[in-house]
């Protein structure tokens, strides 16, 4: 009896179908991505000039403190509430709103504080307010 030899066939994989599905992955994925861009608000600083002006006036200067309390030209006040600080305000320029009025607070100062002198010296009538800050090291 003579056996007949069947040669192995030869294993192949194709991988074209493969290599097919991968891309149309591919597309899909870079198709469906939306992409966000981070928007940062750019604030252009103005440089400070070194030179102060010399005023005969003596301006109206608020220190915030660290915990949001307000001093008046070095006068404490009862609360840190804006009707109290409107008044103060008031007093302290004896209803000149012309004169200069300097806002010095924290680092550590919240935000709200500052907003809040800011808008009652506007609301008042101050129309030159400075803050004032320290140089960098």
């Amino acid at each position: 009896m003579k056996f007949q030899r069947h040669q192995a066939d030869e294993i192949n994989v194709n991988l074209t179908p493969l290599i097919d599905v991968v891309f149309l992955l591919l597309i899909f994925f870079m198709v469906s991505t939306t992409f966000t861009r981070e928007t940062q608000l750019e604030v252009d600083l103005p440089q400070a000039d070194n030179t102060a002006e010399v005023s005969a006036e003596r301006p109206v200067e608020v220190l915030i403190t660290a915990e949001g309390e307000y001093r008046v030209n070095g006068q404490g006040l009862v609360n840190a509430q804006a009707r109290t600080l409107r008044m103060a305000l008031s007093k302290a320029a004896s209803d000149n709103f012309d004169l200069p009025l300097t806002i010095s607070a924290d680092a550590r100062t919240p935000h709200q504080a500052v907003v809040t002198a800011m808008d009652v010296a506007g609301g008042l009538g101050f129309s030159k307010l400075s803050i004032t800050t320290r140089e960098s090291e």
